[in-house]
């Protein structure tokens, strides 16, 4: 077993493209959430080991719900997607206290570099 992992983002294609390349990679416990607000509840029961969360994202957005995850967890491992030019974004994220970012479109060798590096 090589970790709990939480993918959140809005996009269900996104989820599965990130979930196929987990699992073809020895991930197998894997929880898929559809916004910040699931995010932060999914986190508080399922204590991930890893999540990987969208920053655009309807009803709570990945920033506030990081931060929130951050709060309740300040050992909380979080890695930010975000697409192209929203650099300001990642830049905040990361003093939120997020571990790294994938810019999307992402490649599957930059996520799993990602993932092993902070969960092995």
């Amino acid at each position: 077993m090589k970790g709990k992992i939480l993918i959140v983002d809005d996009a269900a294609f996104m989820r599965m493209m990130l979930k196929d390349t987990l699992k073809k990679n020895g991930y197998e416990d894997i929880i898929e959430g559809a916004d910040g607000e699931i995010a932060v509840q999914t986190y508080k029961a399922e204590k991930p080991d890893l999540v990987i969360m969208d920053i655009t994202m309807p009803n709570k957005n990945g920033l506030d719900a990081l931060k929130e995850i951050k709060a309740y967890d300040s050992n909380a491992k979080i890695v930010m997607c975000s697409a192209m030019g929203q650099e300001s974004m990642v830049v905040e994220a990361i003093r939120s206290g997020a571990k790294d970012f994938i810019v999307k479109p992402f490649k599957a060798d930059r996520v799993l570099k990602t993932v092993e590096g902070i969960i092995g």
